[in-house]
């Protein structure tokens, strides 16, 4: 391939990437009470700030093994990006669902309490740990 070639290629897989992670910010607004936005830049919320920086690391995983493990073929790339980073979020949210029903309260409160609370870095690692598995099962 040549530069514009690759150019545009990367162009569109961080697209792609981008779109996921607008996808899992609106998903993490949507499990936590508040707004994310005032949340994390106005009120200075540590524990939401760590909820949603796992999440978009996460997502990025999944897109990451999905364009090492595309060989080169920038359409079975694309499209496996944008698919295992949509099955990610789901199981992100599946996730979340299950921690919360095991958690005392409804966890989105506990995750954005304004004083720090150890479960965020718990539901924090299960972000990540539900991007590595998947980018695993990718590979």
């Amino acid at each position: 391939m040549d530069l514009v070639t690759d150019l545009l290629v990367t162009l569109a897989y961080g697209a792609v990437g981008v779109v996921l992670m607008a996808i899992g910010y609106a998903l993490v607004d949507l499990a936590t009470p508040g707004r994310l936005r005032e949340l994390i830049w106005v009120e200075r919320n540590r524990n939401a700030a760590l909820l949603l920086s796992s999440n978009l690391a996460g997502v990025g995983i999944i897109v990451v093994a999905a364009i090492v493990s595309s060989d080169d073929d920038f359409v079975d790339g694309i499209v496996g990006a944008g698919a295992y980073g949509l099955l990610g979020l789901l199981i992100m949210a599946a996730a979340f669902l299950l921690l919360d029903l095991a958690s005392p309260g409804k966890l989105g409160e506990i995750l954005v309490d304004p004083e720090p609370h150890p479960a965020v870095w718990v539901s924090g690692v299960v972000h990540l740990a539900t991007g590595g598995i998947i980018a695993a099962a990718i590979s």
